[in-house]
């Protein structure tokens, strides 16, 4: 976990410094963005989804982050223009708070406080739920917000069917019955390990801090339903559901209570919707993640 924070931590301090330094093009963000979302994510999704063994029993962890990304919706376009945000910035927070970053923190952090029972549950709630939300239901919300309430339905969706993370997910679904040779792997697993680090130097690169003042109210109703609302409804959730491992209901409250994910900054950049807002949700986010996050776990019985 100590590693895992302080990848974290580097990458992001490298991206401020790179933008500081003037060596790096203003441009250097979207050259990224496209890397991402169109090699390294679609390799990490048909990787991990190709890979995928399914325990029925898990069905609640898969669940959860759909529930929270539904919320989400819900709750930003119902208080967001209360205080004065755009359509975009809704979006943005929509993404990033919609989105947990249940893959590189989630699983490291399952690992060092459940053991590998938590694991086996943390890795169904990232593939099954933040994975295919992120392809599906995410792109869609990003896409209708960029183009506005007009866009016909039937350009939603093609916009979604030409996605590169959601086309690779259906190529790793329609290639389960077959093996991927030991070569193909690898090289799916060396792309897929390229996301994290440069997604996190794309957010220091675009990090203002100074601009957090007139941000605040945006943040704090992103991250006040990331990190504390939506882990407490789970929770509260999943009281009414008897016969649950406890390690289940411990790794799936701590797996919606991750920071927000990084690729959501990128679909939001993707789409044009308020990157600034999710970079800071991001930025801002994840070192609070490493002190609510256990908070919230100990209140699970």
């Amino acid at each position: 976990m100590g590693q895992v924070i302080g990848l974290l931590g580097v990458c992001l301090v490298l991206g401020v410094l790179a933008r500081r330094s003037g060596r790096f093009p203003e441009a250097t963000a979207s050259v990224f963005n496209v890397f991402l979302l169109n090699v390294s994510l679609p390799a990490l999704v048909l990787r991990a989804m190709h890979r995928l063994e399914f325990v029925p029993g898990l069905l609640v962890a898969a669940v959860a982050p759909w529930l929270l990304f539904l919320g989400s919706s819900a709750f930003m376009r119902l208080l967001g223009p209360r205080i004065g945000l755009s359509r975009e910035s809704v979006a943005a927070l929509v993404l990033t708070a919609g989105l947990g970053n249940t893959a590189f923190v989630g699983l490291p952090m399952a690992a060092a406080l459940l053991g590998p029972a938590g694991v086996q549950v943390a890795v169904v709630a990232d593939q099954l739920g933040s994975f295919l939300v992120a392809a599906t239901l995410a792109t869609l919300t990003a896409a209708k917000a960029n183009a506005g309430a007009s866009l016909p339905a039937r350009v939603l969706v093609r916009k979604v069917l030409v996605f590169a993370p959601f086309q690779a997910l259906v190529v790793a679904l329609l290639l389960r019955p077959f093996a991927f040779p030991d070569w193909l792997d690898a090289v799916l697993q060396r792309l897929g390990d390229l996301l994290t680090p440069l997604a996190l130097f794309i957010v220091g690169f675009q990090l203002r801090l100074g601009g957090l003042r007139k941000r605040a109210p945006a943040l704090a109703l992103g991250l006040s339903y990331k990190l504390v609302l939506a882990p407490l409804a789970v929770l509260a959730l999943l009281a009414f559901l008897p016969g649950l491992a406890l390690v289940v209901k411990q790794a799936t409250v701590l797996q919606v209570a991750m920071a927000p994910m990084v690729t959501a900054t990128l679909i939001a950049a993707e789409y044009e919707l308020d990157t600034e807002l999710a970079v800071l949700m991001v930025g801002v986010g994840i070192p609070l993640s490493f002190f609510t996050a256990p908070l919230l776990l100990a209140q699970v019985h």
